[in-house]
């Protein structure tokens, strides 16, 4: 009997049609998303294999959804590879998969999970359990955070302890003037949330929803920023300053291709919030320079993106500062401070030493703060 004719088969398996061509690959459906998933299959396999982890049991490990196309689809990715360890009769389990969703609208306005979306998450993913915080619940899981925003403000700022949290937490960000420092600051804080909530609950590790061109990104507007410090862990695989591992799955792939698998899976799409696009009527003044960069990797990306993954790939290979430091740390962002030539004043580059007499900034969040933005 006669095969099956195909116009454009599958380059993988031959034995359907080709739907999608994904690095000069012509493949069907199926193909695809192995390929696509097998990018965050196998970063993920270090928690199976346990170098420098522990050894018994499945490790604990948090992905933070911010219900965005990357890290819905990494949720997808990964809570399948949980389905399949399990499926395995004398296949150990490598990892216990605990999701934190930060409540989208207490960080933007524009950014609202849809009506039933979280019951829907919880129905979709059984073997992940989930956590949904607001922005501001930071105030209970970093002690003294109070003060260190009213210091980091300066005297422009009061903070009115009896005001609910939600409340002081959107005057202090409406303190803040410069559109890069309320993005700047709105990371820290969403950041030192989601450390925070994964030591609480013992996790070894974080796996971060970044695709290559959102890191690509991020490695320029770090460093644009006076953050070129961080980017051994911001951007990198491996051990943090937080005691725990920061892994990036999908380090490998870009955006249009994380699109393409979301379009496979009709559920996704009653779960993911779309991004706002940005104008081109936007003023570059009023844009953040986390905004900027990724406008202008969106847009180079797409006629070269291997430059947008040499830029990853450049930045996955640094290693840590060997600055002097005395083990001191920033009280905002909570990261070591490099202490140049020795010397302990984080704050040369100021002129008014009287606004800002406080040493417990790295430079990056003393050069953001509101009275110098």
């Amino acid at each position: 009997m006669p095969g099956k004719q195909l116009s454009d088969p599958c380059m993988d398996c031959k034995d359907a049609d080709a739907v999608l061509t994904i690095r000069r690959r012509s493949l069907c459906r199926d193909c695809y998303i192995q390929f696509v998933g097998y990018k965050a299959f196998r970063r993920m396999e270090r928690y199976r294999l346990r170098k420098d982890l522990p050894r018994t049991g499945p490790c604990p490990v948090l992905l933070p959804l911010s219900c965005g196309l990357s890290s819905s689809v990494l949720l997808n990715m990964v809570h399948a590879q949980v389905e399949e360890q399990l499926s395995k009769p004398r296949g150990p389990q490598a990892f216990d998969l605990h999701v934190l969703i930060v409540e989208p609208s207490s960080i933007s306005s524009t950014n609202v999970l849809q009506d039933g979306a979280f019951e829907l998450l919880q129905r979709r993913f059984p073997l992940a359990s989930f956590t949904r915080l607001p922005l501001h619940s930071v105030f209970e899981y970093v002690p003294g955070l109070d003060r260190i925003l009213a210091e980091y403000a300066g005297q422009s700022f009061a903070d009115n302890t009896s005001r609910p949290p939600k409340e002081r937490l959107d005057a202090f960000r409406a303190s803040i003037t410069s559109p890069t420092s309320i993005a700047d600051v709105d990371s820290i804080l969403l950041n030192r949330l989601i450390i925070a909530f994964a030591k609480d609950i013992n996790c070894v590790g974080i796996i971060w929803g970044d695709s290559d061109d959102r890191l690509a990104a991020k490695t320029l507007a770090n460093v644009s920023k006076g953050r070129g410090s961080c980017l051994t862990w911001q951007v990198s695989d491996g051990p943090s300053p937080f005691g725990m591992e920061f892994n990036f799955p999908l380090r490998d792939l870009f955006t249009a291709e994380l699109q393409n698998y979301a379009n496979f899976f009709p559920e996704l799409t009653e779960i993911i919030i779309p991004d706002a696009p940005l104008s081109d009527n936007i003023l570059t003044k009023n844009l953040s320079i986390d905004q900027l960069m990724m406008r202008y990797v969106s847009s180079q990306g797409a006629k070269y993106p291997g430059v947008m993954s040499n830029v990853t790939r450049t930045a996955n290979k640094l290693q840590s500062s060997r600055m002097p430091t005395d083990g001191s740390r920033c009280v905002l962002c909570d990261t070591v401070i490099c202490n140049p030539e020795g010397s302990t004043n984080q704050s040369q580059f100021i002129v008014d030493s009287e606004k800002h007499p406080s040493n417990n900034f790295c430079y990056a969040c003393e050069r953001s703060r509101p009275e110098l933005s």
